[in-house]
Parts: structure tokens; C-alpha cells; sequence
């Protein structure tokens, strides 16, 4: 990972320390909550830690995505309108109430506003927003970061800040946290450990199923019982909401206003649209009561050098006390 072989790169420490500091990481950052905002407006984000670096594209032809040579963290559900409602409730303001209610997943919202809720995480936690956007006469836009301030991990993109915490997740992050194997060997066709189609289901959490097919009164499920997970314990990356990627539909990243693509299918969807072959791509101001996101994150510098600190001054207090 570019974090850790930067700081193990500033200090010097036995190999046994290294080792240990990594797997203190790798417990640690397997699966995280990041709580926000105050009092009876907290809430709180879980992340699972999407691993094996530097891995290669989905090899079929039709889907050249997936390849991250870093170490990010996905959240494990759909944002909520909880979350929605609790962070406006904390500061995030023109941004759309949700087609849906309680933990079912935000709807109706569009690409600007999914962006402001992540750079309010982001600003509201001390970090730097993660995407330049403005609100004037009741419409949001966006320009592109500079050179300087472009996120470059794997590639240039100047939608997202290098120093942004949290973001929405590109296509390859959203891919991979969906359809990598996390032994590192293939990819799946859906999002739960499978190529088999999953079972489509109305709400629940079992193995291979998905909540999706769903009848014309139907409504999303809530997004912590939106179907089995992914290798990497994601839920609800096939069905219940079409999500929003961060990368613009012909994937460069240079033009604000062009479509996006979405993944993931919706609670009514039939079963190709749930699978990995599937996009779709809408405007940036669309809002959509069948769509939705989830936001992904980096690890911070000082994890890594208080873990290998941490290891450090534990091997230098055994060694003073092995000497007396």
C-alpha cells in the first residue's frame, strides 16, 4: 500500500515490528464506523477495508474495470435518508429531502447533491472537501481541481481532491468493492461472492440474494437488509438502488457537466441489470427516485504512524526492560 511504504520509508524498525504494526493495521481497518455529527444528529457510517492492490481489470471483454493499486475503504451500505436528514440537521444545506424515509436508501438525489454530502462529511470532520462545487441560484456546479490539487492514486482525476478523506467511489473502486474475489483470484458477475443469479428477495441479508424483480408497489429495501454481501462485506450492489459513481461517463474526468455512470440496478430491476455488465449514465443534475449512492475513503497518513510508532515504542519499552 503507497500509505504504509511511505511511512515504513520515514522510520527505521525491525522487521518484526513492521510485521506486527501491519497486521495491527489489516485487524484494525478490516471493517470501521466513522461516526458524525453531535447529540440526537449523530450517526454513524460503516466501512469495510477493500485490500489486494495493485490487482488487474476484470479480464472479459466487455468490462475492462476494477484495477486499484490502493488500499481504500467502501462503506458496507447505501447512504440513508437518516444520514440525509442528520447531516442537514448538522450543517448540509440544498440538498434534496429523499423520496423514501428512515433507513431505506437517500432517493432523488442527484450527482451534485450525493458530492455535498461527502464534502460535508469531509468538512464537518476537519478534512478538505473533496469536490470544488458551488450553489448559486438554486443549482449546483462544479469545476474541475487543478493540477496541483488533483487526486492522481492511480490515475489523474480532476474531479476529486488528493487530499479528500472521504469521496464518491470511481468506477474501479465501486467495481472492485462489488465483483473483486478478495482471495485475489477472479470476478464475480454479481456483487455476493457468485456469478449465479441471485435469489431476489423483498428485504433480508441471506447468502446470494438480492432485492430486486420487485412488484410495482414495491419500495426499496433498507439498506442494511439489501441483500447477501460481497466478498469484502458490502450490501446492496445489486438491486434496491441504482448508485452513482463518481467517474463521468466516458471515464477521462475533464468535462464538469457530463453524464455520470450509475451501478447496481434498482428494487425492480430485472436480473442483467444487477450484474457487473450493466451501467447506466445520467447528468450530474439529475434526480431520480430509483437512485442513490454510497461513499468510499482512504485511511489517513497518522494511521499508519501511530501503528508503526505504537510498534516502535513497544519494541523500545521491551528492550529497556529486557536490560535491567
Amino acid at each position: 500500500m503507497d500509505g504504509i511504504n511511505y511511512w515504513m520509508s520515514k522510520y527505521t524498525f525491525p522487521s518484526a515490528v513492521i510485521l506486527g504494526a501491519v497486521s495491527i493495521f489489516s485487524f484494525s481497518l478490516s471493517a470501521q464506523a466513522d461516526t458524525f455529527g453531535s447529540g440526537s444528529n449523530a450517526f454513524t457510517l460503516n466501512f469495510v477495508q477493500v485490500s489486494q492492490t495493485n490487482n488487474a481489470t476484470d479480464p472479459r471483454t466487455t468490462n475492462k474495470y476494477g484495477a486499484v493499486p490502493y488500499e481504500y475503504r467502501a462503506s458496507i451500505y447505501e447512504i440513508s435518508q437518516n444520514d440525509i436528514t442528520k447531516a442537514t440537521a448538522g450543517g448540509l444545506s440544498n440538498v434534496t429531502a429523499g423520496t423514501y424515509a428512515g433507513n431505506r436508501p437517500a432517493a432523488s438525489i442527484s450527482w451534485y447533491e450525493a458530492a455535498a454530502f461527502v464534502n460535508w462529511l469531509n468538512t464537518s470532520s476537519g478534512k478538505t472537501a473533496a469536490y470544488a462545487l458551488t450553489f448559486s441560484n438554486s443549482q449546483w456546479s462544479m469545476a474541475l481541481q487543478s493540477s496541483s490539487n488533483a487526486w492522481t492514486l492511480g490515475g489523474t482525476n480532476l474531479y476529486r481532491n488528493k487530499d479528500a478523506y472521504y469521496f464518491l467511489p470511481s468506477e474501479n473502486e465501486w467495481y472492485k468493492a462489488a465483483y473483486y474475489n478478495a482471495a485475489g483470484t477472479n470476478y464475480f458477475l454479481y456483487p455476493m461472492t457468485s456469478s449465479n443469479v441471485p435469489s431476489p428477495v423483498a428485504s433480508g441479508t441471506n447468502a446470494n440474494t438480492a432485492v430486486y424483480l420487485q412488484g410495482v408497489s414495491a419500495v426499496p429495501a433498507d439498506v442494511n437488509l439489501a441483500g447477501g454481501s460481497s466478498t469484502y462485506g458490502t450490501r446492496g450492489q445489486a438491486g434496491n438502488m441504482w448508485e452513482w459513481m463518481e467517474t463521468a461517463a466516458d471515464g477521462t474526468n475533464t468535462t464538469t457537466t457530463e453524464n455520470r455512470n450509475l451501478r447496481g440496478g434498482r428494487f425492480q430491476s430485472e436480473a442483467f441489470e444487477i450484474a457487473s455488465t450493466r451501467t447506466l449514465a445520467f447528468g450530474p443534475s439529475t434526480q431520480d427516485i430509483n437512485v442513490g449512492f454510497r461513499v468510499a475513503s482512504i485511511p489517513e497518513p497518522s494511521t499508519y504512524v501511530l501503528l508503526l510508532l505504537g510498534a516502535g515504542a513497544m519494541y523500545l519499552w521491551k528492550r529497556r526492560r529486557d536490560s535491567l
